[in-house]
Formats: structure tokens, sequence, C-alpha cells
């Protein structure tokens, strides 16, 4: 026999292996970075918005919000932008730490199927 077939396996269980682990300190670094992507993001939505506005509404209408307040809606504008932070953070560990790629296990099936006789009338 070849010593290839001869050597025996190591011990490791491959679900625990060390190679596989990630550091909590770059797992971190990595969600907290999602979620700054996630604001990015939606920044990028919010000037398309605002262009939109100012490319299509304004010239036609002359409504150019001269009114508006915006110191009212800091309060609102700042919580949004903690949830979207937030939220992008979670889907970041989630798919960085590979918690959304992994396999549920299926109930077993028996290997033959039960069937119910029925009363022959």
């Amino acid at each position: 026999m070849s010593p290839v077939v001869q050597r025996k396996r190591p011990a490791v269980s491959p679900a625990h292996s060390q190679a596989d682990a990630q550091h909590w300190g770059m797992l971190v670094f990595e969600s907290l970075s999602a979620g700054a992507m996630a604001v990015f993001v939606g920044f990028g939505a919010v000037i398309m918005v605002v262009g939109l506005y100012a490319i299509v509404i304004w010239p036609l209408t002359n409504w150019d919000l001269a009114g508006l307040q915006p110191e009212q809606f800091n309060l609102w504008a700042q919580l949004v932008l903690w949830v979207v932070f937030g939220l992008g953070s979670i889907a970041g560990y989630l798919c960085f730490s590979g918690k959304a790629f992994k396999a549920k296990q299926k109930p077993r099936v028996p290997a033959s199927p039960v069937r119910v006789r029925q009363a022959v009338r």
C-alpha cells in the first residue's frame, strides 16, 4: 500500500477547525463596515431623490420648499440613520459570520412511506 493510505486522519473535528475560525475583532470590524456602507447607500438614495426633485418637480412647479424648516426633522433623521446603521451591521454580522448561509437540518423522512389502508365498503 502507498504511504498516503496508511496515514491516519487528524482527530480535529471539521466543524470546529481553528483554520476556519474568524477573529472576533475582524468580525466586528466587518459588521460595522457593512453598517457604514448601508448608511452610504442610503445617502446615495437621498441624493438621487433630491436630484430627481431638482430636475423634474422644481422646474415644472416652481415649488422651492422655502417655507420648510429642516430643523424640525433632526431627531427623525438621526433616528433613521442609527436604525439603518444598526440593521446594516446586523446584516453584515449574519453574512460575514456565515450564520445566514448555514443549512438547517431537514426533518427525517421514513425510508418507506407509511400508507393508511382504507376500509373497503
